[in-house]
């Protein structure tokens, strides 16, 4: 029986806390975010880890990639400010769980409003009954607003705006229809498509709906600070041992299943209008970016 015992006891999960306080974890920690900004690090990522039981279930090694991703962009890990997750699914290959980082809307608007570039950056959903007319030719739109808060928040969502500003004052704007948004999720999310329910798109639609708001519309039009670029390039991807990125596009019965999407990105431009002759010379570059859902 106690030979049984001990190997029940080897074959357990060391605990994510158990696996930072290793001297090897501690000294990667130290190097990389180092002094008091580690052990704040350390904190963060194991009140995030207790309250997510499954992403308790994950291989430590990847819960501190996915981490470690979120604070080179100093960003939080906390759920309730929505900056970053480290999302758990099964990887077949492997044969156990890892975290995957995933960044929130609120993730990019920081790194927007971060990078200097943006006077004005908001996205919102849109209300039945607040639309009056979008032209998309001249991307102006005209609403009126629900007034009263707790009423606007139980009204039907019809749509989904956003729109940036330049310090310069150039400025662009992109609007979906609610059904545009379900197609998008349905392309891109087969377990959406399913209606599996434990999808982000199905746990909250509006978030991603955001962030698909914004992603699409910095990435094609905004200018690209290097830490946008970087959070964007890294979405959804898994760190492998040799520190390259791996996207994810299948999963096997994992939580959040995904498909990669194709979206090209510019790269700390400005409008054409506005660029230099030096500038111009530029080339935009493509990055794969997977649709989380």
């Amino acid at each position: 029986m106690a030979v049984k015992n001990s190997l029940v006891k080897a074959t357990q999960k060391q605990t994510f806390s158990a696996f930072l306080g290793t001297d090897a974890m501690k000294r990667k920690i130290n190097e990389m975010v180092g002094g008091e900004k580690g052990q704040q690090f350390v904190t963060s990522i194991i009140s995030a880890v207790s309250t997510n039981p499954q992403l308790a279930e994950c291989d430590n090694s990847t819960i501190l990639s996915a981490a470690l991703v979120g604070q080179a962009l100093n960003l939080s890990p906390s759920p309730q400010l929505g900056q970053f997750y480290m999302v758990p699914f099964n990887d077949s290959k492997r044969g156990c769980k890892v975290a995957q980082f995933q960044i929130g809307y609120k993730g990019y608007i920081q790194l927007a409003i971060r990078s200097g570039y943006y006077r004005k950056l908001n996205v919102l959903a849109i209300k039945e009954g607040e639309l009056i007319k979008y032209d998309p030719l001249n991307e102006e739109i005209e609403v009126q607003l629900i007034e009263d808060e707790e009423e606007r928040e139980k009204a039907e969502t019809i749509g989904y705006y956003a729109m940036f500003e330049y310090m310069n004052g150039f400025r662009k704007t992109l609007y979906w229809s609610k059904s545009k948004m379900e197609n998008h999720a349905m392309k891109y999310s087969a377990g959406y498509k399913a209606k599996k329910g434990y999808t982000f798109w199905e746990k909250d639609f509006d978030g991603m709906a955001y962030k698909t708001m914004l992603r699409q519309l910095i990435s094609k039009w905004g200018i690209m600070s290097i830490d946008l670029q970087t959070a964007m390039e890294k979405d959804q991807t898994l760190i492998k041992d040799d520190g390259n990125f791996e996207y994810i596009d299948s999963v096997d019965n994992g939580e959040i299943p995904t498909e990669t999407e194709v979206v090209e990105v510019q790269t700390d431009q400005q409008p054409a209008e506005n660029k230099t002759d030096g500038e111009k010379d530029n080339k935009d570059n493509q990055f794969f970016f997977n649709e989380q859902e």
